[in-house]
């Protein structure tokens, strides 16, 4: 289909899901059969509904029926949408999940975009074929309708897996800022929780998924104390308050016996402003003079160290809920944070469950989005009405083009032939910023509207349709129009006078029962002027088809003398001249040189290198990538401009490049001293490693290089390299990618340092990313610790007690130290508060 469109009839979806709960709806993405799962959730096909294509897994490791099958789509600039119902001024949980599986055997893992309407909602990266990625959001429905959207795949194609939404009651998770703000789910853990299995439906009767806090994943829990000990109780809990969480997740904890309770979580989708909430429930019994007192410590933020908890007294009981939190806190991606009982306490602190969401800022979209949801309605079979989602963003829709305002308009409507029935839509004269419209080929009866709230109108086409009645004199008062096509209906009366003193290209022909006012002769002059236009074309036609037709036959009786073609400059798309100050050289140099690729002295996933002398005898080293090293002729343009504009001391000389043939070719300095892998692995080692610190002066050195003069990025990625160490980082587990040659000569706080560095730079979006200078800001100081010149341990405040700096581990994140109280838009709020 040309529109390859997405929609969903929730009547229908909304009906399978009463049989469990009202508001709830799971859709099985690429599933041909409606089922019920073992936790009694009711999952229902996309197949009836949609367009893409379905797509079968097989991965071993993963039994649920709703993740065998998966819907993908093309890889272009369109958006796919899937509408829900909703009602609103309600609260909801929208829940999406991707399973990879290697579905497309292509094994390029895809890189997208998810849309929440107009709303950015996450960028989903794809790291490993066979790991769920999972994206969860709650919002405050502000219309009848919601679109979650795939959109921009920047490497292979958009796919979902499952789609989830999820009604709540009452006041649950409000917050003042939900009519600016969605919340994006960091993490939700459930802490002493007796099995790696998350706690979700029908335990938490809004299917929020609980995740242990023993299960081992990346972003996830290290740094536990010394002492830390789970417990349980099979008490009943009063949560009927606040957030209520699960009877199950607050029958557990974890607690500090030592007098401290200390981890380390990597939050995704920070650093930023958060809602962080704590749930606490005594489920210990205490003797008459035990007491547990104890209070939140954040290292580098004690403003935010909240006063002493005392369970009971705030709960007012045992076996209650408790929920402390900041409604606006700003925190770091790696978040460190500790418990620690107070001096007048008998126990240790406890924990039951910990929530923290990301503020993520509503898009509400184009202006005209209601207009145009308005209009769509009426249309409810067709398949231009429902390509969901906001018509403007993230990409427009295919039959209408916008402005480039921060809140878009309409410029364009372009429905010509899409079989429309009835009178012209009230809603098309209200767009204020309309430029064209076209309706023409449709069956479309009944008057021309009024058109006079469209100042800016300047194409109306209207031809080949059934409408009647007169055409409105209003259309005079439209000062910027220059086409107006009223051919072939049935209009009739008289055409108003003011059109004929326009500068304008009108076509009324075909209606035999309109006429002009007065005097034909502006009708003559026209019919003159488009007979002489058409005569005019004709002529240049067959003209151009004689010199094409000769310049064909001289072509074909030059015999066949073969003359090769100049070297072709190439012309970079991130500028609008050629890349001039990179030398294009031929194929037949470059094999002259080469000695026709005699000498390999490397290779890699980017293809080959083999080494070079030219005529002048400068040595050089060529590079001769791949045909998948790139993805085609803008990237390699654009990598040839990059290349061309950098020049640094501590980066190899580009000298030029070469594109003939099909073969990209990349020519640089030759280096006599080997590559850094070599002096790292290869034959340059000779029992001689490179120590850390002179590591650390590579390092150093290399980001000094590249400012950042692109956010495109080229060649091939190291995705499975990065997956590999960041697993190990995110777990805690740095020992398992530092290199064994390097044994113990090394301290552990500056390999955190520039570890947690690493993480930052690896985050999908480019707010999020440090900046060159904050990077080479820790590389410097993870030196200096080296050198022992400076102490550069950040975030163990003097009130921490040693015994939560149980290891080595606990070095706090630079970034801690940076805390801002959130600021809404419209209203400032001087400090975070306690719920």
């Amino acid at each position: 289909m040309e529109t390859l469109i997405i929609l969903f009839f929730l009547p229908f979806l909304f009906l399978v899901a009463d049989s469990q709960r009202p508001g709830f709806v799971s859709i099985d993405c690429g599933g041909t059969n409606n089922f019920t799962d073992n936790l009694g959730l009711d999952w229902v096909s996309d197949n009836q509904f949609i367009y893409g294509t379905g797509a079968n897994l097989s991965v071993p490791s993963e039994k649920r029926n709703q993740y065998t099958t998966l819907r993908y789509f093309p890889a272009d600039n369109r958006k796919y949408c899937y509408r829900f119902n909703v009602k609103p001024r309600t609260r909801y949980l929208v829940r999406a999940s991707f399973l990879y599986g290697n579905f497309d055997n292509s094994n390029v893992y895809p890189k997208f975009d998810i849309y929440l309407g107009a709303t950015h909602w996450s960028t989903i990266v794809i790291s490993d074929a066979d790991t769920i990625e999972v994206k969860e959001l709650i919002l405050l429905a502000y219309s009848p309708t919601i679109s979650v959207c795939l959109s921009n795949a920047t490497t292979g194609q958009p796919f979902i897996s499952t789609l989830e939404l999820r009604q709540f009651n009452g006041s649950v998770y409000y917050t003042e800022y939900e009519t600016q703000f969605f919340l994006s789910l960091s993490a939700r853990i459930n802490f002493g929780s007796v099995s790696d299995d998350p706690i979700r439906y029908p335990d938490d009767p809004f299917d929020r998924i609980w995740e242990s806090d023993s299960l081992k994943k990346a972003n996830y829990l290290v740094d536990v104390a010394a002492g830390t000990e789970k417990v349980s109780t099979n008490m009943s809990i009063d949560v009927n308050r606040d957030e209520r969480p699960p009877v199950k997740v607050m029958q557990t904890a974890v607690v500090g016996r030592n007098g401290t309770l200390t981890y380390r979580l990597n939050l995704d989708g920070f650093p930023g402003f958060g809602w962080a909430v704590s749930y606490f429930a005594e489920i210990e019994d205490l003797g008459p003079t035990e007491t547990r007192k104890f209070r939140l410590h954040i290292p580098g933020q004690p403003e935010f160290s909240k006063a002493s908890v005392n369970i009971q007294e705030n709960a007012q009981g045992r076996y209650r809920l408790y929920e402390p939190g900041f409604p606006n806190i700003s925190l770091p991606f790696v978040l460190s944070f500790a418990f620690m009982k107070t001096s007048d306490s008998t126990m240790g602190p406890m924990l039951n469950a910990m929530e923290i969401n990301k503020y993520l800022q509503i898009n509400y979209g184009s202006q005209d989005a209601t207009l145009i949801s308005n209009l769509t309605s009426l249309y409810p079979q067709a398949d231009w009405a429902q390509e969901g989602g906001d018509p403007c963003l993230p990409v427009p829709s295919s039959w209408v083009q916008c402005n480039s305002d921060p809140q878009p308009k309409i410029v364009s409507i372009i429905l010509s032939g899409k079989n429309l029935t009835g009178n012209i839509p009230s809603e098309l004269t209200e767009l204020t910023g309309l430029v064209e419209l076209w309706l023409d080929g449709n069956s479309l009866t009944g008057p021309i509207p009024d058109f006079s709230r469209c100042p800016n109108l300047k194409k109306i086409h209207l031809e080949n349709n059934r409408l009647t009645g007169a055409v409105p004199s209003s259309l005079v008062d439209l000062q910027n129009l220059s086409e107006l096509f009223l051919q072939n209906n049935l209009l009739s009366g008289a055409l108003p006078r003011g059109l004929l003193n326009k500068n304008l290209n009108l076509n009324y022909s075909g209606n035999i029962n309109l006429h002009f006012e007065k005097s034909g002769m502006k009708r003559i002059e026209i019919l003159i002027a488009s007979v002489v236009g058409a005569s005019v074309l004709v002529m240049v036609a067959i003209a151009c088809f004689f010199i094409m037709y000769n310049r064909k036959k001289r072509d074909s009786n030059e015999g066949d003398v073969t003359r090769p073609l100049p070297p072709q400059k190439l012309v970079s798309y991130l500028s609008n001249t050629a890349t001039e100050s990179a030398h294009c050289f031929t194929l037949l140099e470059i094999e002259q040189w080469t000695s026709k690729f005699e000498k390999q002295i490397g290779s890699g996933g980017y293809g080959l290198v083999y080494y070079g002398k030219m005529k002048d005898g400068k040595e050089i080293a060529v590079k001769v990538l791949t045909n998948d090293s790139y993805q085609g002729k803008r990237e390699f343009s654009n990598e040839v401009s990059l290349l061309s504009r950098i020049h640094h001391r501590n980066l190899v000389t580009f000298i030029g490049y070469c594109q003939e043939e099909g073969r990209n070719i990349l020519i640089y300095e030759f280096m006599h001293n080997g590559t850094l892998k070599q002096h790292l692995y290869g034959p340059l080692v000779q029992d001689r490693t490179i120590s850390w610190i002179k590591r650390l002066e590579i390092a150093e050195d290399a980001a000094k290089g590249r400012e950042a003069i692109s956010n495109e990025s080229f060649g091939m990625d190291c995705r499975n390299i990065v997956h590999w160490a960041k697993s190990h980082i995110e777990s805690g587990n740095i020992q398992g990618i530092i290199d064994p040659s390097l044994r113990s000569d090394f301290d552990i706080q500056s390999m955190w340092k520039v570890a947690e560095k690493a993480m930052m730079c690896i985050q999908p979006y480019g707010r999020l990313r440090p900046s060159m200078s904050e990077v080479l800001k820790e590389i410097q100081e993870a030196i200096s610790i080296e050198r022992g010149t400076e102490l550069a341990i950040e975030g163990n405040s003097d009130t921490l007690s040693k015994s939560s700096i149980h290891s080595p581990l606990h070095a706090g994140s630079p970034d801690l130290g940076t805390c801002k109280p959130f600021v809404s838009l419209d209203d400032p709020i001087a400090l975070p508060t306690a719920r």
